[in-house]
Parts: structure tokens; C-alpha cells; sequence
């Protein structure tokens, strides 16, 4: 039983590393500075995002999104899967009914067209840092 608990681990970590490696072959490195994101204003006052790779309207991406001092977002969700980390600012994201307070370095995912409401609170903007897996929407609920 121990010999097969260490080839499955032999075995992930092999498959783990390799995977890894292909990834870094396939793509190429991004470095962008602070000072270099490109934020770009998204329909409403304040609310912009800045695109680090890939491109948001056409598949997977990465992102920052800006969210302005007193934003409550509509009811909603995305298409996309996505995977997002609150840089600054402090939030309450409510999903499923439930309400989260987060503050920088928080971490969610929302997935499955997930329906949620972003509330920026305090007095500074939010920035947080998204991942898509695919084109960037947003489904106001009814």
C-alpha cells in the first residue's frame, strides 16, 4: 500500500513538473510595472481595467479591474470562469446570499456563472487582479 501511495506521488509530481515546463515553452514571460498598465474605462465613471495579457473580449485573459470609491455593482455574473485576488481596497461580495467582507490579498473564485454584488466600501477605490478562462462579460440579473 506505501509503495502505491509513493508512485502516485512520484508520478503527480512528475506530470505537475512537466506540465509546468510546457506551459513556460509555450507562452512567453510578461513583465508590466504599475506604472505601464494601460487602463482603459469600461462604460462607467471610474471603472476601468487595465489587460495584461490575452484579450478580454476574445478568450482567456488576465487583468486588473478598477472599481471607484461607493461602487455597488448590479446583480450579476460572467460567462467566464474566473479567479480573482483584491490588490486594494475593501469589499463586501455577496454570493449565494451571502455577504464577505474582503480586504487586500483576499482571494475568490466564481465560477458556474456564479450571480454576486461587489460593494466597494471605505474610501478607497478597489483594484483587483483577474484571471478569465474565457471572453470577459457581465449578465445583469433580472
Amino acid at each position: 500500500m506505501k509503495l502505491k501511495h509513493v508512485m502516485f506521488v512520484a508520478i503527480s509530481a512528475t506530470l505537475i513538473a512537466g506540465a509546468s515546463i510546457m506551459a513556460l515553452a509555450a507562452g512567453d514571460s510578461v513583465v508590466v510595472a504599475k506604472a505601464d498598465l494601460k487602463w482603459k474605462e469600461m462604460g462607467i465613471p471610474g471603472l476601468a481595467a487595465a489587460p495584461v495579457s490575452g484579450d478580454m473580449t476574445k478568450g482567456a485573459s488576465r487583468f486588473f479591474l478598477k472599481y471607484p470609491v461607493g461602487f455597488v455593482s448590479p446583480k450579476h455574473h460572467h460567462t467566464a470562469d474566473h479567479y480573482v485576488t483584491l490588490v486594494s481596497g475593501t469589499i463586501t461580495l455577496t454570493v449565494d446570499g451571502k455577504d464577505h467582507k474582503l480586504g487586500p490579498g483576499s482571494y475568490f473564485a466564481l465560477t458556474k456563472k456564479s450571480v454576486h454584488v461587489a460593494k466597494v466600501e471605505g474610501n478607497e477605490e478597489a483594484v483587483f487582479f483577474i484571471q478569465a478562462d474565457q471572453p470577459w462579460d457581465v449578465v445583469v440579473e433580472k
